[in-house]
């Protein structure tokens, strides 16, 4: 474990004790469509610091709105947080194609609103990915997207000035938590989730950031699997990040 965990664990142990009695277990049917229970550990939370944020995210926790939480399922582990070191990471030949096929998009950083060029965008990529689930942009934007607690904003993608994808992330002084990423499925050919992180890891040089939380790793899910392609990365497994570079 580096000397940056060692910290991160050892400050975090010291306010869990004042924190842990907001928790509360949740459980429901699993999101991702694995046949568990899922157990969702979790608080709804005031406006907190970044650097507490920065505890709670190398803790492996996670944010939906104003809750924060982590999986206590009995009967499955297989959402293990992943990681990158900005520092340390360098694309590979498929990364560096999908930079060049995307040359003539253009990125930005946005303030997280609600406008309804985004709801329009989202409600398609929704629609067309879940369409069994009747989710709704506004949904996503009301109680997931849009929050009281930590800074956030969005990377909004453009083609010819047309919205084609756009990244929702938390962003704090040595951080960034890549909340969630919709995207045009007419353009599924440029691979933008790709794009999007890399996209992530230039703005977090760019902002003299270290590390990018990019959510769940879930091997079984294909639609987060590809994060693992992204080396060298780190996982949160036993309580510890372990770096992978092969």
């Amino acid at each position: 474990m580096s000397s940056y965990d060692e910290q991160c664990a050892e400050d975090f142990r010291r306010i869990r004790h004042r924190i842990e009695p907001y928790f509360v277990d949740l459980r429901t049917a699993c999101p991702y469509g694995l046949p568990f229970v899922a157990t969702f550990h979790q608080a709804m939370l005031c406006p907190i610091e970044q650097r507490v944020m920065e505890l709670f995210l190398a803790a492996g926790y996670r944010r939906n709105g104003n809750c924060l939480y982590t999986m206590h399922c009995a009967d499955c582990a297989a959402c293990i947080p992943i990681r990158l070191d900005v520092r340390e990471f360098r694309p590979n030949r498929n990364q560096r194609r999908v930079q060049k096929k995307n040359v003539d998009v253009v990125c930005s950083v946005v303030d997280l609103v609600q406008d309804r060029e985004n709801l329009d965008l989202c409600q398609k990529f929704l629609a067309r990915r879940y369409p069994q689930k009747n989710n709704t942009a506004e949904g996503y934007y009301q109680n997931f997207f849009l929050n009281g607690i930590v800074d956030s904003r969005r990377i909004e993608m453009r083609l010819a000035g047309r919205l084609i994808g756009a990244s929702i992330a938390d962003i704090g002084r040595n951080w960034v938590n890549a909340v969630y990423f919709y995207f045009d499925p007419d353009e599924s050919s440029r691979s933008l989730g790709t794009s999007n992180i890399i996209t992530l890891v230039d703005l977090c040089r760019k902002w003299g950031i270290d590390y990018i939380y990019l959510g769940y790793y879930i091997r079984e899910v294909t639609a987060m699997s590809y994060k693992t392609a992204f080396k060298p990365h780190a996982l949160l497994e036993e309580g510890r990040w372990r770096s992978y570079r092969s």
